[in-house]
């Protein structure tokens, strides 16, 4: 018996159909027994930053709420580029995420990356915002940042200002301070957030734009001091701090962030359910607080409006470092 045209359709329907259902059932079900192993939380800075501390504490949050280990794995080199690149060439299953900072919005505009920053990644939510500290060693003669651009014109490429690698955000913030204040420092890269901290300390560099959340401790044992802050407005944690800004360098405000990400093509059901479980977490008074006493504030976006932040963010800062011709050392 032969089947007339439209019988034929009918049954193109029905399978194409039966496909789809069959997929997004199965894509369902792994959602639903998803996790069953331990996931794997990159890290692409050094231990001891903002963004490791950041992705520690949340890794051990979910630990908790999805009953296996969330193991921190930190991936530091070539200003993040080499743990970016490792999370775009895992299997797109939930079970390597990734935390990441305002380095990943930079490094596009810097140099040539092996990804495509929006296309290969599935981006979850933003877990915080936060800005950073304006901190010298305290045996730099100053005390506001009308003194330290002072002291800076009058010595040249003599003092030194640290960095966690090139094109950070560290770095990024002490190039566009030159560029606003035209003055000229010296720029000394090191293996992340943590070793460029204790340079610091130690008094091996004279300043750095430490992160808020790593900075604070050291600013209250009176290790570092903090001249000022970069965001819009003074810190919540330390409102006697001025901001940037309001000390004359009126076009200089840099505010930071972290994300969690995973490959692209990791199913959307799967990306749905990590976005509920941090966002419960976020919403632990216990947590909270912790971040507070860091200087950070928790967000908890949806994968939409994180997809359409970092995507601005990159936008934001490809003319900027354009036009005051920042480049990796």
């Amino acid at each position: 018996m032969k089947l007339k045209f439209h019988d034929r359709n009918k049954l193109n329907l029905f399978f194409y159909i039966s496909i789809f259902t069959l997929i997004t059932f199965n894509n369902f079900c792994k959602a639903q027994s998803y996790p069953t192993k331990n996931i794997r939380m990159i890290v692409p800075i050094s231990v001891g930053g903002s963004t490791d501390v950041m992705a520690r504490l949340i890794s051990q949050k979910l630990t908790e709420q999805l009953g296996v280990n969330v193991l921190v794995e930190n991936k530091p080199g070539a200003g993040t580029i080499i743990g970016t690149e490792q999370l775009s060439k895992s299997p797109p299953d939930g079970y390597t995420l990734m935390t990441v900072a305002m380095e990943f919005s930079i490094q596009p505009s810097l140099q040539k990356v092996p990804y495509d920053p929006i296309k290969d990644f599935a981006f979850i939510t933003q877990l915080t915002t936060g800005q950073y500290f304006f901190s010298c060693h305290p045996s730099i003669p100053i005390n506001t940042i009308k003194d330290f651009i002072n002291l800076a014109k009058s010595k040249p490429r003599v003092i030194t200002f640290a960095s966690s690698g090139n094109g950070s955000a560290n770095h990024l913030a002490g190039l566009l301070f030159q560029s606003l204040t035209k003055t000229q420092l010296n720029h000394i890269p090191y293996k992340g957030a943590g070793p460029a901290g204790i340079a610091l300390i130690s008094g091996e560099i004279d300043f750095m734009f430490s992160n808020v959340s790593s900075a604070i401790t050291h600013i209250r044992a009176n290790k570092i001091r903090a001249i000022a802050s970069t965001g819009e407005k003074r810190t919540l944690v330390m409102p006697q701090i001025p901001t940037i800004s309001e000390s004359g360098v009126k076009e200089f405000i840099l505010t930071g962030f972290t994300l969690v990400l995973a490959p692209a093509a990791t199913p959307r059901d799967i990306i749905t359910k990590i976005n509920h479980e941090i966002y419960l977490s976020l919403q632990s008074n216990s947590l909270k607080e912790k971040l507070n006493s860091l200087g950070l504030e928790a967000v908890g976006s949806s994968p939409e409006i994180t997809t359409k932040f970092i995507a601005n963010e990159i936008q934001k800062w490809a003319p900027v470092i354009r036009s005051a011709g920042l480049k990796v050392d």
